[in-house]
This record gives structure tokens, sequence and C-alpha cells, in this order.
């Protein structure tokens, strides 16, 4: 520090230690120098010496190393090539092993491959989980492994995009085959009912029974014939019965679901499959505007929605979760609800009743099918009372025209019968009993006219038609036979009164028409017992149940007889008007004829044989008609003489019309 002090000369004089200390150190220096100096002159020397020695030995080691280079180059030459054998050896060994590793990726990447060519979509998925679980973890290094690890995931998505195409593909032939799965289904609901309705007919000995049977078997088996060829197949040598399964390959949709519950994926399958059956369950329930026109359009619509739900009922019982109970009953009981409207609807259009009685027999099969399926059925069969209702007026219309045609054809005079032969064709038809006309020799008339048992048998026929619709229903026999009862008092006291009742009003109708009308009511009549024995016999219901009802058959005839004997009254009066209008009377003549007017003369032969025809009727209808006459032929001849034209009367005129009167009297 004291160098740079600023003190005078202290540079200098640090200068010049520096210079005295460097002057010390070389004398020492130079001391030791000359201290070691003969060594390291002794070691020159001895160097010198080794120099030859180490020349001559260096020859030696250079020739030594050239023969020894010269006789191990083989050695060396050999020596790597064991080298490389055994490096050779073991990348061998290392590639066994990493292949031993990789060959059962491989393997089951191939084998994923392969299933998928041959569509064996849930196997390949399930190879595709042990590849990801078990086997690429161990090679996950190599980039084969990578680029698998990367198609993965794409050929999941492959695999659900072509499952949901079969599945696409399904839901299509499904609907393309409804129809025919459900008239395999409505078929073999038919031929066990049949079979049931054998049994019960073999076990059913009532006589009655059978001889309604003994008609309408031919009729029933025409109708069940004609149903069961609409249900036969193509194939018509086929003896199997076809299944839902048969017709339909289900395997789409068992690999679908299978598909999409492995990729977690379960609850979206579900939701779209019941999302595209239930649109295809409106599809199936919108009918086609012309249905109504035919049984065949009823039969494809029935067909189709039995096919619908036989489908579903399979997928219910065959998988797990996809559909469930309350789903379908969900959808069923939606479907009933669209049904019930489109045959209301539908059915209302139909006038035929032969259109209507099929209509039942299908919906019947239809609710039969369906109810062994376990949907319940009972508002169709409710419907089916509606529907009947609808029938039984089709009936009254059509047999409306029946009861008309056989009064236009009618002669209205008794039916007269040749020989035995003859009257038991007429006993066999109508229940005629008459001991007086039985003690009659051949040829005798019959007093009804051909009308009557001719309206007797429509009668039977018109319950025989009621009866067709009632079997099938589940109703017991009460409830059948009182069906029957209220369907033909309806028959009765409405479409045959008013036939009967137009028929007296008709113009052409004169009094031995009339008159041949009442008789023919009073043994309609008498008719109305043998009814209700007939409908008892065909439903096996006695009379004296306390519900059975009773015809209503009396009061119907009884009131046509009154309106038959007012209108005869009517008829006989304007007849004795049209013999008053040409009276002319002489008001002004001197003196009588003598005897009486011949217009009165005429009206009188024409009331005597009015009145022979009037023998038939019963006493207290002639002796009205007669009252009535003569109190209306008294009145026009007060009314008459009693004219306010009349100015005046001479007394010949009142002495022929005394005469006249005294005619009369």
């Amino acid at each position: 520090r004291s160098v740079y002090d600023d003190q005078p000369n202290a540079h200098q004089r640090f200068m010049e230690k520096l210079d005295a200390c460097i002057r010390n150190h070389d004398r020492e220096i130079e001391k030791m120098c000359n201290f070691h100096h003969q060594g390291f002159v002794d070691a020159i020397t001895e160097l010198l010496k080794v120099r030859a020695d180490a020349e001559k030995l260096k020859v030696q080691v250079t020739d030594t190393n050239r023969r020894l280079q010269d006789a191990g180059k083989e050695v060396i030459a050999q020596t790597e090539e064991i080298i490389r054998c055994r490096v050779q050896q073991r990348n061998i060994t290392t590639v066994v092993e990493k292949l031993q590793l990789c060959l059962p990726v491989l393997e089951m990447y191939s084998k994923l491959k392969e299933q998928m060519n041959v569509k064996r979509y849930y196997s390949a998925l399930k190879t595709m989980e042990q590849l990801e679980n078990l086997y690429l973890p161990r090679v996950s290094q190599y980039r084969f492994c990578q680029i698998m690890i990367e198609n993965l995931p794409k050929l999941r998505e492959e695999i659900k995009e072509i499952s949901m195409s079969d599945l696409k593909d399904f839901l299509e032939s499904i609907r393309k085959h409804s129809d025919r799965i459900g008239e395999t289904a409505m078929k073999q609901a038919q031929q066990q009912k049949t079979f049931s309705t054998a049994l019960q007919k073999q076990n059913n000995v009532n006589y009655g029974w059978n001889m309604h049977l003994g008609r309408s078997r031919i009729l029933e088996t025409k109708n069940e014939i004609t149903l069961k060829r609409t249900f036969e197949d193509d194939d018509e040598h086929e003896e199997e019965v076809l299944t839902a399964q048969d017709l339909v390959d289900f395997s789409p949709v068992y690999r679908c679901l299978h598909i999409y519950s492995v990729l977690g994926d379960g609850e979206i399958f579900e939701n779209y499959y019941r999302k595209q059956r239930r649109k295809q369950a409106r599809l199936v329930l919108q009918p086609q505007s012309s249905m109504h026109e035919t049984v065949e359009g009823y039969r494809r619509y029935f067909s189709q929605i039995v096919g619908f739900f036989v489908v579903e009922d399979h997928i219910l019982h065959v998988t797990q979760g996809l559909v469930t109970r309350t789903y379908t009953d969900e959808l069923w009981n939606m479907a009933l609800s669209k049904i019930i409207a489109v045959l209301r609807t539908h059915s209302s259009y139909c006038s035929d009743p032969d259109l209507v009685l099929e209509l039942k027999n299908l919906i019947v099969v239809f609710a039969d099918t369906l109810q062994g399926y376990g949907f319940p059925v009972n508002r169709l069969f409710d419907l089916l009372f509606e529907i009947r209702d609808q029938y039984n007026e089709t009936l009254l219309k059509k047999w409306s025209g029946l009861f008309r045609d056989i009064f236009e054809v009618d002669n209205y005079s008794p039916i007269p019968v040749a020989n035995e032969e003859e009257y038991k064709i007429v006993i066999s038809k109508f229940p005629f009993q008459d001991p007086e006309l039985d003690k009659q020799s051949f040829p005798k008339k019959l007093p009804m006219s051909q009308s009557v048992p001719q309206i007797y048998i429509q009668v039977k026929e018109f319950i025989y038609a009621s009866l067709k619709f009632s079997e099938s229903l589940h109703r017991s026999s009460t409830e059948i036979d009182d069906m029957l009862r209220k369907s033909t008092n309806l028959l009765l006291t409405r479409t045959l009164s008013s036939c009967l009742q137009n028929l007296i009003k008709k113009p052409h109708i004169g009094l031995t028409e009339l008159v041949q009308i009442i008789i023919n009511t009073t043994h309609l009549e008498q008719a109305c017992k043998y009814l209700e024995d007939f409908i008892s016999n065909i439903t096996n219901i006695s009379q004296v149940t306390v519900h059975t009802a009773r015809l209503y058959g009396l009061s119907t005839f009884k009131d046509a007889r009154h309106a038959a004997e007012g209108e005869i009254y009517t008829k006989l009066n304007q007849k004795i008007d049209e013999f008053i209008q040409i009276a002319d009377y002489d008001w002004t003549m001197s003196e009588s004829d003598g005897r009486a007017s011949g217009y009165l003369m005429d009206l009188i032969n024409f009331l005597r044989s009015t009145f022979q025809v009037f023998t038939h009727l019963p006493g207290k209808v002639a002796q009205t008609a007669c009252m009535s006459a003569c109190q209306h032929l008294s009145t026009s001849l007060m009314q008459m003489l009693l004219d306010s034209e009349l100015k005046q009367i001479s007394m010949g005129a009142i002495q022929q019309f005394n005469l006249d009167v005294i005619q009369c009297e």
C-alpha cells in the first residue's frame, strides 16, 4: 500500500528493493544447480551407454512384433467371425423374444380382420377388448402397435355403423313381413279356436241346439273355410306351422343389441329401437281410405297390427331390457285406442250385414290372437257390442226390404193345398194348428195367405243372422238369449210393424186384402210363442228364467190389426160416399117410383158381398164394420136431405126417400 502512497520517491524505493530480492533468488538458484549438476551429468552418461542396447532391443521387439502379427492374423479373423456370430445370435434371440411377444398380437389382429370379413362383429369386439387390455400393452413401444391402437376406435365405429345398418334392414324386413306374421298368428289362433269349438259341439247334446246348428253349421263352416283360405301360405304343401322366427331373421337385432351393450351404448340403442318401432306402429295403425269397402282391407289391417305386436312380444321374451312389459303395454294401449277409433269410423260406412259379420269374425280372431300373447282385449269386445247394434240396424234394413218384397208379391188369398204332401210342406214352414181344418178332406184352403209362412221363415232367418254375430263374443248363454230377444223385438216392433202399417196405407190395398191382412196378423200373433221356444232351444235358456225377456210380437200384430180394421172402416165409408155421389134424386117429382133407388140397391148389394168376406173376421170386427157403415150411410142420407142448397122438396120425393130408408132398414 505504501507504494501507491503519495510519499515522494516511494515507487523508486520499491523497485530498488524488488531488484535486490530478485538478485537474492537468482543466487539461490545458481547454488542449487551447482549442487545437482554432477548427478545430471552422471545420468546423461548412463543414458548414452543404454542407448545402443535400447536400439538393439527395439530392433528385436520390432521383429518379434512383426512375426507375432503375422502369426495372429488368422486368429484375429476367426475371433472377429466369432464375435460377429455371437452378436447375430444375440440379435436373433432378441428378435425371437420380441416376435414371441408380437405374434399373439398379430394373430389376434388377423383374427379380428377375419371376424370383420365374416361379419362376426360381436366376436370382433371381444377380440378388440383382449387386444387392448392384454396384448397391445406388452408391445406398445412398436410403431405397428400404435397404428393398431389408432385403428381400433375406427373399427368400433365401423361395427356400430354396420350393425345399425343391419338393424335398419331388420326394421324394414319386419315392416314388410308384419302382415305375413299376423296372418300366421291369426291362422294358428283360428285353428285352435275351431278345435275348441268342435270339442264343445261334441259335448253339447241339446236337441234344439243341434236343430239350429243343423242349418247354420253349413254357413258357419263356409265362413270358417273362407277365413282359413285367406290365411293359407303361398306354399300350399307347407304343413309346418310357421312362427315369427321362421318368417323373420331376428339375428340382426340380437347382434346390434350385444354390440351396443359391449360398447356401453345400450341405452342409446334401446331408445333408437323404441323410437323407430313407435313410428312403425303409427304407420301400421293408419288405415287405407277404402278399407271399409272389402273384408280384405280389414284383414290386411288386422294382420299388420298382429304381426307388429307378435314381433314385439318375441323381442320382449328373447332380449333383456330392449323392450319391457311396461313399454309394450303402453304401446298396446295407444294402438288399441287408435284401432277402436278407426273401426268405429270405418264400420259406420258398412251397409252390408255380411261385411259387418265378417268384420266381427276378424275382430274376434284378432282379439283372441293378441289375448293369447298376453295383451288385454276387453275394450275390443266392448266395441263389438257397439258394432252389434250397427249390425242389427243393417239387418233390420235388409229385412225391411225382404218384408216389403213378400208383401208385394202376396196374392192376399188363403193358401190352397191339394194333398197331404202340400199340406205338410206348409206346416213344416209355419206352426199352424186347426183341428177342424184337419178333419176336412183335400183339396182345402188354409186361412192365411202365402206371406205368413214366408214372414215366419224370415223372422227365423233374422234370428239365425243375429245369432251369428252373438257367437264367439265370450258371453254367457243368458246374455246371448237376451241379445237375440232384443234384436227380434226390434224386428217385430219396428221393422215388421212399419212394413205392415205402410202396407195397410197403400191405395191399391182393398177391403179383401185388408181382411186377409187381419187374418194373417192373427196367425202371426199366435206364432210368437213358437218363436220364443225357437230362441230358447237355440240358447238352451228356459223361458221361466227370471231375466228372460218376452217378445213384443203380440202388441205389434194387434196394432197392425187395429190399423187394418180402422182402414176397413175408412175404405167402407169411402165406398159408401162413392155410391152416394151418384145418387140423383128428383126433389120435385110428383110421385115415387114405388121401389128403392138404383144406386141404393147397388150399395146394398156391395155391402152384402163385402160382409160375406167378413165371415172370417172376429164377430166384433164385422159388427163394428156394419154399425160404422150404417151410421155413415144414415149420416150421409141425413146430410143429403138437409143440404142447404136444397130449396124445395115434393111429397113424391119424400116418399121415394122414405122407400130408400126402409130398404136400408
